[in-house]
């Protein structure tokens, strides 16, 4: 999608993705805006010093808790990217009603904004812990993608589109486990919480472009799933720390020995594109097949799982990535 010559806003744009979707569009679009809408002026004010002074920048003090602050920051605005989220699986559970508050009621307050500013396209990140969720921080990403792909169906036909993208963990963004290694690293012992553990992965880089592949292909309401490598947290455990000896402490509550990107149950509705898979939206009302033709059904009992992908990460692949 061309995003030259349009107004930008992204939620949670301090954030390891914002910062690298910023960094993209600065570079290869010339936007006429590009709104870093975050609540911490701490984050925004080190990114303004770390060379995000472009003059088509614009950081809006804000949270998305605040649905008139959203109104102000959205006027005028044509595409909104919306990764603010609690997404700390532990934070969330010991917090709930704040996880609630920003990650579902944002996501109500972002689409009504949208709507009433005439934004045009809304894609909102989510995550495979949002598919069949074990902990509160995927149960509330579930609730917002229902909430978001529900919300064509406010916004009426020719008004603003929403989607989702839903993708796993992302190399090197704060939670990740990799800092954790690394801290680790010199006291010669690393902890694991199961030696049997997958994980979908990416870097930061294969998240922005998928993103902006979706913008461009949007039709409002679906989901899309990049097809993306699976990793052993053995495998990164000796692409990390090869020496290190490794100390099992068990599954944490709210974690899952694998995770899952699509169910069996949302593979009867997922066709199969170059790439990608599209989640199309059940609701009738907004019918998206046509748009979709050309993709590929997916047999009854498929299943996409970070322990039964096809593809995956090498321990030297691991380490190139790193």
């Amino acid at each position: 999608m061309n995003l030259s010559d349009t107004s930008i806003l992204v939620t949670g744009g301090t954030g390891s993705f914002g910062k690298a979707f910023i960094r993209e569009v600065l570079k290869k679009y010339n936007p006429k805006r590009l709104i870093i809408f975050s609540r911490d002026e701490l984050k925004q004010h080190d990114m303004q010093k770390e060379g995000y002074d472009d003059k088509r920048l614009r950081y809006f003090i804000g949270d998305v808790r605040d649905r008139n602050r959203l109104y102000r920051a959205m006027h005028g605005v044509d595409i909104v990217v919306h990764a603010a989220a609690l997404k700390h699986v532990p934070a969330c559970e010991y917090n709930p009603f704040e996880a609630v508050q920003t990650n579902i009621l944002g996501a109500q307050n972002i689409i009504d904004a949208a709507i009433d500013a005439g934004v045009k396209k809304v894609v909102a990140l989510s995550t495979d812990k949002a598919v069949n969720p074990v902990n509160l921080y995927g149960a509330t990403k579930l609730v917002a993608e229902k909430v978001f792909v529900q919300g064509n169906a406010y916004s009426g036909e020719g008004g603003t589109r929403f989607s989702c993208v839903r993708y796993g963990n992302v190399v090197g963004s704060r939670g990740s486990v990799i800092p954790l290694f690394l801290k680790q690293k010199d006291t010669g012992v690393v902890t694991v919480t199961d030696e049997r553990m997958t994980r979908f992965w990416l870097t930061l880089d294969q998240g922005v472009e998928f993103v902006l592949k979706c913008l461009g292909a949007m039709c409002g309401g679906e989901v899309f799933v990049p097809k993306i490598l699976s990793m052993k947290v053995m495998d990164l455990k000796e692409a990390v720390a090869p020496k290190c000896k490794v100390k099992v402490i068990g599954i944490r509550p709210g974690e899952k020995l694998h995770e899952v990107l699509i169910s069996c149950d949302e593979a009867r509705h997922t066709v199969e594109i170059d790439g990608m898979f599209v989640i199309k939206p059940e609701d009738p009302v907004w019918d998206v097949t046509k748009f979709w033709s050309k993709g590929k059904s997916l047999p009854a009992d498929f299943r996409y799982a970070s322990d039964t992908n096809k593809e995956w990460l090498t321990v030297e692949e691991l380490r190139k990535m790193l």
